[in-house]
């Protein structure tokens, strides 16, 4: 009787680790603004990218490794996009393919960001 109850006991303290184990949170916003700051007088004013924005783009697009991660970068590189006046579409959208980084979606206002796989 006694082994029966501490092998149910051992099986709640397995049980409630599994439970506790905390999940990989989605990328952020924050992550994504303060990794492509560097890259906001480029997409306002083109010329030269800075090595700093492709930096960013690479360590965003490394951090964006599922669905939910992808879809939450575009997510708020939409918002991003839409909220610093001045941006140049053609810019944004380019900066990717400059940085020699591929992204499964087009940077732009307009993307519906659930479709991005």
């Amino acid at each position: 009787m006694a082994y029966s109850a501490m092998t149910k006991l051992a099986l709640v303290v397995a049980l409630c680790m599994v439970v506790s184990v905390p999940i990989a949170q989605a990328i952020t916003c924050g992550q994504v603004s303060s990794n492509l700051a560097p890259c906001i007088p480029y997409v306002k004013g083109g010329g030269a990218v800075p090595p700093a924005c492709c930096k960013g783009i690479r360590t965003v697009s490394g951090l964006a490794k599922t669905t939910a991660d992808r879809q939450a970068a575009c997510n708020c590189l939409k918002q991003l996009s839409g909220s610093i006046s001045g941006v140049n579409p053609n810019n944004a959208a380019a900066l990717p393919g400059k940085c020699g980084v591929n992204v499964p979606y087009k940077i732009n206002t307009f993307i519906n960001c659930a479709a991005v796989k």
